[in-house]
């Protein structure tokens, strides 16, 4: 599942009419660059929910054909944050599946993911700047909220549905269940040291096009 559907408040004015997944990175708009890495990663199925200028991202991927992959759209009428959009998008996922935000750029190789069977399992990135402090602390494999060194989390991660049982329809942020669950240690997670950039401000997209 690609997670499209926020409204970029901080990448304003160009998200005024453009959503934030196909404003462009060496040449492609991001969304693209994650369609070709998963399907080079051998996935097949693609899950997009979409809010915020949802029809521009429907129109310009279609049904996924042009990209080797079938494309479903999870539609939010209003922005479900990134728990609640998932919640939504259960009956079109399956048992296990794996999440991206939209707005990373990032060569990560999506097919380390396809065999594991954690019920979470995040891909963390050393800290950039704008996140010194870092989201959760690995040791060997599991995650936790205490220790050190803390790692940012790079919003890639895989999930059993099971990790969503007892949700209700509705907003619901992802960031507080994954922390409540790295309490309990039924977290894992790995470390990923290539190229990863959260494009969260129009200051980073410029550094990207530079």
């Amino acid at each position: 599942m690609i997670l499209a559907a926020g409204r970029g408040e901080r990448m304003r004015p160009l998200t005024d009419t453009v959503p934030k997944p196909l404003l462009e990175v060496q040449g492609k708009p991001l969304i693209v660059h994650h369609l070709e890495a998963l399907s080079r990663a051998g996935f097949t199925g693609i899950v997009v929910n979409l809010s915020w200028l949802g029809n521009q991202i429907r129109d310009f991927l279609g049904d996924g054909t042009n990209f080797n992959l079938a494309i479903e759209y999870s539609d939010e009428p209003e922005a479900l944050e990134t728990a609640g959009g998932i919640l939504q998008a259960l009956p079109l996922l399956g048992e296990r599946f794996i999440t991206i935000n939209a707005d990373i750029f990032t060569d990560y190789d999506f097919a380390r993911l396809r065999q594991l069977d954690s019920m979470a399992h995040l891909v963390l990135v050393e800290n950039p700047q704008h996140n010194a402090d870092g989201d959760f602390s690995l040791q060997e494999s599991t995650v936790g909220n205490n220790g050190s060194p803390c790692y940012t989390f790079s919003g890639i991660a895989q999930f059993h549905s099971s990790f969503f049982e007892g949700l209700t329809p509705g907003k619901h942020a992802l960031a507080p269940m994954l922390h409540v669950a790295a309490s309990q240690q039924q977290v894992t997670g790995e470390l990923f040291r290539g190229s990863w950039a959260d494009i969260g401000t129009l200051e980073r997209l410029q550094v990207l096009k530079a």
